[in-house]
């Protein structure tokens, strides 16, 4: 039988009958670095491996049926995913502590990418602005007596959002995350402003919405870019929407009374709601209510085109916020991500609102979504 011997220089020519005993030394030598070297490959690829499933990389799981987008975590398709779970602080509210703990999966199938988005809250906060009727039948406002402007901690709604860095266009939020985008501190607004920091820098912003947007099936696709705050020209600063809004509009008092009631004619804190869907508003009628009833003081619609991307149906239970989470991998808008190249990485950020305008619960360092074969 030809034998293949391993010599100096590697593996031999065919040589024939036992080696020798200098032939078996180098036998055993060559063989324990030809060992140590596949070792070092397979630890390699160990290594590899870890680092796809690196604490804050978000792997989506192929799934032959996608989950039913009815709120449910207990899903099947969820639990083919592996979850990511986020620290979110330096928030407002969120039981006084100001933080909450986050948990993420990701699916996808066919042309469509989901969500799971689980995170503590321990109230769910739905009084945004409301009016309230008052002892001597008047109506007001309910609104945070410390709110300077556009900073309501108390009469407002719970949400979450997303960041994501189109293009990988957002120079340093490799290193930083969303908070390469945030400014605090800036003059004209209480909490700061959002905006990249330089032209062709953008941001793909998923804003969901307790009260305006997910009554309605929908999160708010807006988008982010180098714009300055301006009071004027541009109060939001580099924060924009998408095309195809808007998903609420405020009303006010006339004649003292609020414009419009729900045609259902309930306080909103009597089987109602704080919102009122277009379409089912009627005129108000101030005999229906006492003293102490609250209504919605804004109109919802339902979002179109390149803003009605993104479809969730959440739910709030026992402390604890619960969205799934439907967009399609590649929706052709230059205002979007597109998860056009299932072997990228696509970087996001997340943050939690506790019945907050702007005072968001975030986590510091980037997040990473990848895609599982």
């Amino acid at each position: 039988m030809e034998l293949l011997c391993i010599n100096r220089a590697g593996l031999s020519s065919q040589c024939n009958g036992n080696p020798n005993p200098k032939e078996k030394e180098n036998m055993h030598l060559h063989l324990n670095a030809l060992s140590l070297a596949v070792a070092a490959v397979l630890l390699g690829g160990c290594a590899t491996n870890e680092e796809a499933a690196a604490p804050n990389m978000l792997v989506a799981a192929k799934v032959a049926t996608p989950p039913v987008m009815d709120g449910n975590a207990s899903d099947p398709a969820w639990a083919s995913a592996k979850a990511v779970t986020v620290q979110l602080e330096d928030g407002a509210n969120f039981g006084g502590t100001g933080k909450s703990t986050a948990t993420l999966k990701a699916v996808y199938s066919g042309d469509m990418v989901y969500f799971l988005v689980q995170y503590k809250d321990p109230t769910e906060s739905v009084r945004r602005g409301p009016f309230q009727k008052q002892a001597d039948g008047s109506w007001k406002q309910l609104k945070d007596p410390n709110n300077k402007g556009g900073d309501d901690n108390v009469y407002y709604e719970d949400k979450w959002a997303m960041i994501w860095n189109i293009d990988n266009s957002i120079a340093a939020f490799d290193k930083k995350g969303c908070m390469a985008a945030c400014h605090e501190g800036e003059a004209g607004k209480p909490y700061g402003n959002k905006y990249t920091s330089k032209p062709g820098e953008m941001g793909d912003i998923w804003h969901m919405k307790g009260q305006r947007t997910v009554p309605l099936g929908n999160v708010d696709d807006q988008y982010l870019d180098s714009t300055r705050f301006d009071p004027k020209t541009a109060p939001g600063a580099g924060r924009k929407s998408d095309p195809g809004g808007p998903e609420y509009k405020g009303f006010g008092l006339v004649n003292g009374k609020p414009e419009f009631m729900n045609k259902d004619g309930k306080a909103a804190n009597a089987g109602g709601t704080f919102f009122m869907i277009d379409g089912n508003q009627v005129a108000f009628d101030d005999g229906r209510f006492k003293a102490g009833d609250e209504v919605s003081s804004f109109l919802i619609f339902p979002l179109k085109g390149d803003r009605a991307d993104i479809k969730i149906a959440a739910k709030w239970s026992n402390g604890m916020w619960t969205s799934e989470v439907a967009r399609k991998l590649t929706t052709g808008s230059k205002f979007d991500v597109q998860f056009n190249n299932l072997d990228a990485k696509y970087g996001f950020g997340f943050a939690a609102f506790d019945n907050a305008q702007v005072r968001h619960a975030y986590h510091f360092d980037p997040l990473y979504l990848s895609f599982g074969k």
